[in-house]
């Protein structure tokens, strides 16, 4: 694996993520917060709503200069587009540095983004889509519960290609009565279209989930993360993180705050937030999940905003955490392993001076396995260390009694 720097941000980047909970009917394998749309409060009052919780949370930004706002879901484009646009226009309102080297993405699917409302979106500074394409098999669609057809993604690449806009795809593989064969044709579209972003997960379920029945072996689905890899290589995409390819320049910059140990702020149902100047180690804090209780707290807040000073009283113990160090070490582990650049021996020295010694005694077993090399600034991840991340994770697990001394 080559080892490369230029996607890395510069320092005190930040971004905001806002949760839009809304979709035409939910997927058979979503374990998100989401919502038919006739299910909840109509999306203008939910969107009251989004705004004050922003207004609430402010004061806790560490900077006025965002890399990076994100509309996830859900279908975000579900909505009408001048709601997307009212949060924009309030963030601009309460003086965030927008210009155009700020990353504004938004989820779509397919069939719900036509010409006018794209317009739209650019009108007001949206710059990067990411299309929840998911599969290009009309049989696979069916079995995943997806609303559009295998026509509607394809209208929906094509309206994105007539105005040469940045889009990433997401790829879903081993799904049920998924064969090689089903998914090199779904590679081959892709390939059609030349998209400078592809995030491919791999179906992840519960142990009882029916949709387990008839996936792909274990064998057949490492054989399709090969594949995927091999096909979005030659389409000039490179790996910069587990699940993510991408064309040098087009890495997600909503991703980069989340994997470099940046600040953000999730806004929404169920939205996480990341702040270090919290706590010694920083916090990680989140928003209800249960719409009443959502629409109850930010219809009467306990102050007009938080600050982090005041934060600990007006959340309550269930919706936030101060990291200890064995939880901020194991973060920062995990989420530098999970990228092309690997884990910096710098940025342990920064946060944790005492902790390397740790680190080193942590890796040699890995790399004497195959699973860890040596890079020129600490640690990254083998192919085969990729394949079984799940094993380097654990082993760069760290409990509290494990740094006691």
């Amino acid at each position: 694996m080559i080892f490369f720097e230029h996607w890395l941000l510069p320092l005190n980047m930040f971004g905001f993520y806002f949760h839009i909970p809304y979709c035409i009917q939910r997927c058979h394998y979503c374990d998100f917060t989401t919502f038919e749309q006739s299910q909840i409060l109509p999306a203008r009052d939910y969107f009251e709503l989004l705004k004050r919780e922003l207004n609430y949370k402010l004061n806790l930004a560490p900077t006025k200069k965002l890399a990076s706002i994100y509309f996830g879901g859900g279908t975000p484009s579900l909505v009408g587009s001048d709601l997307i646009v009212s949060v924009i226009e309030e963030l601009a309102k309460k003086d965030f540095l927008i210009d155009d080297q700020t990353e504004i993405t938004i989820e779509i699917n397919p069939a719900t983004v036509d010409e006018t409302k794209l317009l739209h979106y650019l009108d007001f500074g949206i710059n990067r889509f990411s299309v929840g394409a998911q599969t290009f098999s009309a049989n696979h669609l069916k079995i995943c519960g997806r609303e559009h057809s295998f026509q509607d993604t394809l209208n929906t690449l094509d309206l994105l290609s007539k105005y040469n806009l940045n889009y990433s795809l997401d790829l879903l593989f081993a799904l049920p009565q998924q064969s090689l064969e089903d998914l090199k044709k779904d590679l081959s579209i892709i390939s059609s279209y030349s998209p400078k972003h592809v995030s491919p997960y791999c179906l992840t379920l519960k142990d009882n989930h029916p949709m387990n029945q008839g996936r792909p072996s274990n064998k057949i689905q490492l054989e399709m993360f090969q594949l995927i890899e091999s096909e979005l290589n030659q389409m000039g995409l490179e790996k910069y993180e587990i699940s993510n390819f991408a064309k040098p320049g087009f890495e997600s910059r909503h991703n980069q705050l989340y994997w470099q140990d940046y600040d953000y702020l999730g806004i929404g149902l169920s939205a996480h937030s990341y702040i270090k100047s919290i706590g010694p180690y920083g916090s990680r804090f989140w928003t209800t999940k249960n719409m009443h209780e959502y629409t109850q707290f930010f219809e009467n807040p306990l102050s007009d905003s938080l600050t982090s000073e005041t934060f600990t009283n007006n959340y309550c113990s269930t919706e936030f955490e101060l990291l200890t160090e064995s939880e901020a070490l194991t973060d920062l582990c995990h989420t530098s392993l999970r990228t092309r650049e690997g884990l910096s021996k710098n940025a342990l020295l920064q946060k944790f001076p005492d902790r390397l010694d740790l680190v080193h005694r942590r890796s040699s077993k890995l790399l004497k396995d195959g699973l860890l090399q040596e890079t020129p600034q600490g640690w990254g991840l083998t192919k085969t260390g990729v394949y079984l991340s799940n094993v380097v994770f654990e082993k760069f697990t760290f409990l509290p009694n494990e740094l006691s001394s």
